[in-house]
C-alpha cells in the first residue's frame, strides 16, 4: 500500500510538472533559509556550553554611574582578584587573568634562525585556576607549575609555531621572550580547544610574573581606583552559595580599599556577577575582543526563517487546493472503490512528503552557496558539514516532518472530504466559485503582507543608514587620514615625523592629538564647577589635540580662543553641551571660568559634535592640549584639484616618510569616514538581510501568484472564449483576469502598512538621532508590489486573453 501511495505521487508530479516545480522551488527556498539561520543561531547559542558546573561560573564586571549616567566595564581593579580570593566567602575558586598583546622572540634553535613576532595576540597572564574553568587536555606539564613567576603554558599549535620539534613535548624547558625583556620558561603544553568558545587564548603566562617585571607599571597592579577591561576575574561559587551575598561582599571589599578622592563626587561603582552564559551576548561588556552575538537579532532571524517557510507552505496549500477540480474524479473513484478518508489523507501527505524531501535535498546543496554569499556577517567559525553534525541532520529531518504536516495536512483534509456522489455528477469542488476560495485568497493576502512588510522595512533601514552616514556630526569627516606612531617611542621622533609630513605635497594640514572626534576609544572624568550658588558635577568626555586640531576637523569656535600649545593640561575648550551643563546660558559666559577641582581655565567654547555614533546623544566634551599624551597623527588631504598629487600618491609618500622615521615598523592608516561607517555595520548587515528576505519573499509570493493565475485562467477558458466571441478586447479580458489578484495585493498593502509603521518606529528608537518613517516609503512599496504582481501575471494573462476562442470552445 505504501508503495502504491508513492507511485501515485510520482505519477501526479509528472502530470503537473509546472505546479510541482513551483512547490519544490518555494519550499526549497524556505528550507534553505531556515537551515542557514538554524546554523547561525545554533552556533551562537553553543558558546561555552562545555564547562563543568557552568551555572555556578560568573565573571565579575564593573558598573559605574557618573552624574546619573550609567557606564559599563568588563574588567575589575587589578588588586581585586587576590583580595576576593582571601576575604570573600561562598567561592570555590577564583580565576583571574590579564589580556595583553606582546611581541614574541625566540632565539635560534636546532639550526632554525631567530623567530620574532611583532604583535602576538591571544596572550593572557593567569594561574592554574583558569584551567578549571576551561578544561584543556594536557599533553605535558601541569597547571600547578603556572603558579610560579616567569612560566608559560602553550597550546599545541602555538608551540609548533614557536619551536621546530617533531615531538612537541621537547618544547618543555625552552625559553620565550615576551616584549624583549620578559624571559619565560615553557612548563606545559595543552591541546588546542576544539569547543565553540570565546576563550581562544594560546599563550598562558603566569600572572605572578606581573609584580616581578615591567608589567607592574603597565597593568595598574596596585591601583584600586583604576578599572581596565584587560583585567578579568572569573569565579566559581560554592554549591548553595547566594550570588547576591557574594556580590555584596565584593562591593564592600572594593569600597573599603578605594579612596574617595579616586572617585570624586557623583561617581559610584558597583561590582556585578555576570553569568558565564551571558558573556557571549551582553553588549554592555567586552568579551576579550571576540565577536558578540545579539539575542534580539538572532530571534529576528528565526522570525524571518519562519516567515519564509510559511510562504513556501502557503504556496503549496494554495496550489494543491486549487487543483482540486483536476483530482476530484480520482478522489470520487477511490472513495467509491472503498478507500477511506484516512487512506486518502495518507496519500496526499505522502505526496507532500516527497515534495518536501526533494526540496530539502536541494536546500542542502543551496546552503553552502548561501553561507558564502553572506560570509561578511556569518560567524567565522561556523561550518556546514552534515556528516559530522548529527544535530543538523536531526534538524533537517524535523523540518521535513513539520513542513509536510504544515503544508500538507489542510489540503489532504479538504481533498479527502469530497463527496463522491457530487463529484461524479461533475459538480467540481475546486471551481472558481467554490466556497473554499476565500481561504486561498486569505493565504495569498498573507503572503503579500509579509513581502510588503519586508520591502517597507528595507526602505526604512536603508534610509536610516544613509541618514547616519550623511548627518552633520559637527566636524569634517571626508579626506582625513589618521594613524598611530609606535607606542613608547621618543617624542622627538614623533615631532620629526610631523614635520616631514607637513612638507609633503597633497597635505592640507597635520595635527597631533588623541583619537579622532568620534571613535570607539573614549576617556571620561567627572568635572565640578561652582558658580557661587550651585555646584555642578558632570561626566565629561575628554579629547586631546594641538592648536591645529579644531582647524583640521573644522570644529566651529563659538566663543573665546583656541588652545595654546603645552606639554601638560593647562586649559580647556569645552562644547556647548558642557557649557549648558555648567549653567551658562550663552557660550561667551563660560570664558575665563575655572574648573573647580583642577583650577584649569575654560578658554573657548565650540559647537557640539558627536563623539560616538548617532545611536547616542551628544555628550559634554572638554578638549585639552598636553603634547606628552598625543598618540595620534591626523592628516587632512587636499581634495582632488587642490593638489598635484592624487590620494594614492600621497599615501605612498606618507608610507615612505614613515619608513624613514620608523624603519622597523609597519605602516597602517585609517580613513576617518570609513571608521565612522563601521559604527553602523550592524545596521548595514540588517539592511542586507532584509533585502534578501524581501527578495525571497517576493519571489516565493510571485511563484504562488503565477501558479494561481495559471490555474484560474485554465478554469475560465470557456468564459474567456465566450467573451471574445461577444466582442471583448484583449485589454478588457486582461483587466478582468487581473482585477481580482490586484485587489488582493492592495488589501495586503492596507494590512501591512500599520504593521510595518509600528515595527520600524520601534526599531528607530535605538537611535538618538533618526530619520522619519516617511509616507512615500509606503506608497513606493505598494507601487512596487503592484507592478511586480502585474509583471508576474502579465505574460500568462495576455496569453490566455489572446488565445483563439474557437479552439478553446471546441476543446470544451
Amino acid at each position: 500500500m505504501i508503495k502504491n501511495f508513492f507511485v501515485t505521487a510520482v505519477r501526479n508530479f509528472a502530470r503537473h510538472k509546472v505546479f510541482s516545480f513551483i512547490n519544490v522551488l518555494g519550499l526549497s527556498i524556505g528550507i534553505s533559509a531556515a537551515l542557514v539561520i538554524y546554523l547561525i543561531v545554533q552556533y551562537d547559542f553553543s558558546f561555552d556550553k562545555f564547562q563543568n558546573d557552568r551555572e555556578r561560573i560568573y565573571r565579575v564586571v564593573s558598573d559605574f554611574t557618573f552624574a546619573g549616567e550609567p557606564y559599563y566595564n568588563s574588567g575589575v581593579p587589578a588588586p581585586l582578584p587576590d583580595a576576593v580570593r582571601k576575604q570573600v566567602t561562598g567561592i570555590e575558586y577564583t580565576a583571574p587573568f590579564y589580556t595583553y598583546g606582546m611581541s614574541v622572540k625566540i632565539l635560534p634553535i636546532a639550526q632554525r634562525p631567530q623567530l620574532f613576532i611583532k604583535s602576538q595576540s591571544d596572550i593572557i597572564l593567569t594561574n592554574e585556576n583558569y584551567f578549571k574553568i576551561i578544561p584543556y587536555e594536557w599533553i605535558a606539564g601541569s597547571p600547578v607549575l603556572l603558579n610560579e613567576p616567569f612560566k608559560v603554558v602553550l597550546t599545541e599549535n602555538r608551540a609548533r609555531a614557536y619551536f621546530p620539534f617533531k615531538d612537541i613535548t621537547k618544547s618543555i624547558g625552552q625559553t620565550v621572550y615576551y616584549d624583549d625583556s620578559i624571559r619565560m620558561t615553557v612548563v606545559g603544553i595543552v591541546r588546542d580547544l576544539d569547543q565553540i568558545s570565546d576563550f581562544t587564548f594560546k599563550d598562558f603566562l603566569s600572572i605572578s610574573t606581573i609584580p616581578h617585571s615591567v608589567l607592574k607599571e603597565n597593568t595598574g597592579w596596585n591601583e584600586w581606583g583604576s578599572t581596565n577591561s584587560a583585567s578579568q576575574l572569573f569565579l566559581k561559587l560554592s554549591k548553595g552559595a547566594d550570588k547576591r551575598l557574594v556580590e555584596k561582599q565584593i562591593n564592600a571589599l572594593r569600597e573599603k580599599n578605594t579612596k574617595k578622592e579616586e572617585q570624586g563626587p557623583g561617581f559610584k561603582t558597583s561590582q556585578v556577577l555576570q553569568p558565564l552564559n551571558d558573556v557571549h551576548f551582553n553588549g554592555l561588556y567586552d568579551n576579550f575582543g571576540q565577536r558578540l552575538a545579539h539575542k534580539p537579532t538572532l530571534y529576528s532571524l528565526l522570525i524571518i526563517a519562519a516567515f519564509l517557510l510559511l510562504l513556501g507552505c502557503i504556496n503549496f496549500i494554495n496550489l494543491t487546493t486549487a487543483q482540486a477540480a483536476q483530482r476530484s474524479k480520482e478522489i470520487g473513484i477511490r472513495k467509491t472503490l472503498g478507500s477511506s478518508r484516512r487512506h486518502l489523507v495518507i496519500q496526499f501527505l505522502s505526496e507532500t512528503f516527497l515534495i518536501t524531501l526533494l526540496a530539502a535535498i536541494i536546500s542542502i546543496f543551496f546552503t553552502p552557496l548561501i553561507l558564502k554569499l553572506f560570509s561578511e556577517f556569518i560567524p567565522a567559525g561556523l561550518r556546514f558539514a552534515p556528516q559530522d553534525q548529527p544535530h543538523v541532520l536531526i534538524f533537517i529531518l524535523l523540518l521535513i516532518v513539520v513542513v509536510t504536516l504544515l503544508a500538507g495536512l489542510y489540503p489532504a483534509w479538504i481533498l479527502s472530504g469530497f463527496r463522491p456522489v457530487i463529484i461524479l455528477k461533475n459538480a467540481v469542488a475546486g471551481s472558481s466559485k467554490s466556497t473554499k476560495t476565500w481561504f486561498r485568497k486569505t493565504l495569498t493576502v498573507s503572503q503579500f503582507v509579509i513581502a510588503q512588510a519586508f520591502i517597507m522595512a528595507t526602505f526604512v533601514v536603508t534610509k536610516q543608514i544613509h541618514y547616519s552616514l550623511n548627518k552633520d556630526m559637527g566636524f569634517r569627516k571626508d579626506a582625513i587620514v589618521y594613524f598611530y606612531p609606535p607606542y613608547g617611542e621618543k617624542a622627538n621622533k614623533k615631532q620629526l615625523l610631523f614635520d616631514k609630513i607637513s612638507a609633503l605635497p597633497g597635505i592640507e594640514m597635520v595635527s597631533l592629538g588623541g583619537p579622532p572626534p568620534a571613535s570607539t576609544s573614549s576617556s571620561s572624568r567627572t568635572m565640578e564647577f561652582n558658580n557661587g550658588i550651585k555646584e555642578f558635577n558632570v561626566d565629561v568626555q575628554l579629547k586631546q589635540g594641538d592648536t591645529n586640531f579644531l582647524k583640521l576637523y573644522q570644529i566651529k569656535l563659538l566663543a573665546g580662543r583656541n588652545l595654546q600649545q603645552s606639554d601638560t593640561i593647562k586649559e580647556y575648550v569645552i562644547n556647548e553641551t558642557l557649557a549648558r551643563a555648567f549653567g551658562f546660558n550663552k557660550p561667551s559666559d563660560a570664558i575665563g571660568h575655572l574648573i573647580s577641582r583642577e583650577k584649569k581655565e575654560i578658554v573657548g567654547v565650540v559647537s557640539d559634535f558627536n563623539v560616538r555614533s548617532i545611536h547616542t546623544p551628544i555628550k559634554p566634551v572638554a578638549i585639552s592640549c598636553a603634547t606628552q599624551n598625543h598618540n595620534t597623527i591626523h592628516i587632512a588631504l587636499k581634495k582632488p584639484g587642490e593638489g598635484k598629487s592624487s590620494w594614492t600618491e600621497t599615501i605612498r609618500l606618507l608610507e615612505k616618510t614613515w619608513k624613514e622615521v620608523y624603519p622597523g615598523e609597519d605602516f597602517a592608516y585609517n580613513f576617518l569616514d570609513e571608521g565612522i561607517s563601521k559604527f553602523y555595520k550592524g545596521e548595514e548587515n540588517i539592511a542586507t538581510l532584509l533585502k534578501w528576505a524581501a527578495g525571497l519573499a517576493i519571489f516565493i509570493s510571485c511563484l504562488g501568484l503565477l501558479g494561481l493565475v495559471m490555474y484560474t485562467n485554465f478554469l475560465r477558458t470557456k468564459e474567456i472564449g465566450v467573451r471574445k466571441i461577444l466582442g471583448a478586447t484583449v485589454i478588457q479580458i486582461v483587466a478582468l483576469l487581473s482585477r481580482e489578484f490586484i485587489m488582493l495585493v492592495i488589501i495586503a498593502f492596507a494590512i501591512s502598512v500599520p504593521i510595518a509603521w509600528w515595527a520600524m518606529n520601534q526599531w528607530l528608537q535605538n537611535f538618538a538621532y533618526r530619520s522619519s518613517v516617511s509616507w512615500w516609503i509606503f506608497i513606493l512599496s505598494g507601487i512596487i508590489m503592484v507592478l511586480i504582481a502585474l509583471l508576474t501575471m502579465g505574460y500568462q494573462t495576455i496569453r490566455s486573453a489572446s488565445a483563439n476562442p474557437v479552439e478553446n470552445l471546441r476543446t470544451e
